[in-house]
């Protein structure tokens, strides 16, 4: 089972995601403070969803510092905001990919999939 970890202040989006990825059959852990995941321990997630205003430390300073150490570099980041300049911000601090709030549900379990190497439109060819 794939596990993401959603980092975001605002709690009905934090729980909306978590029902969605549940509902998915991804493990789905939580946070809303950046410094949570500036700290995250091994076992790391498959996945890192984040906002970028949080408190604590903003998403775009935590992407950089995981993206710029040799231990977290691998893990997939996607940047979630509602500011106009997400594409640049996500482009700027390293970030896999972008989703600009609102989202649409299909959008972004599409972006999930594509990462954690669980397209649901992938088509076997034994």
């Amino acid at each position: 089972m794939k596990k993401i970890l959603i980092a975001d202040d605002n709690p009905a989006i934090v729980d909306a995601l978590k029902i969605m990825l549940d509902e998915e059959g991804y493990e789905v852990e939580t946070t809303v403070d950046g410094t949570t995941v500036q700290n995250m321990k091994k076992p790391l997630p498959d996945l890192l969803l984040l906002d970028i205003w949080m408190s604590g430390v903003n998403g775009r300073d935590v992407c950089k510092l995981l993206k710029s150490a040799a231990a977290t570099n691998h893990l997939p980041i996607i940047l979630i905001s509602a500011t106009k300049d997400i594409e640049q911000i996500a482009r700027d601090s390293g970030a896999d990919d972008f989703i600009s709030k609102p989202f649409q549900m299909e959008h972004l379990l599409a972006t999930v999939a594509k990462y954690v190497n669980k397209n649901p439109f992938h088509i076997s060819r034994t």
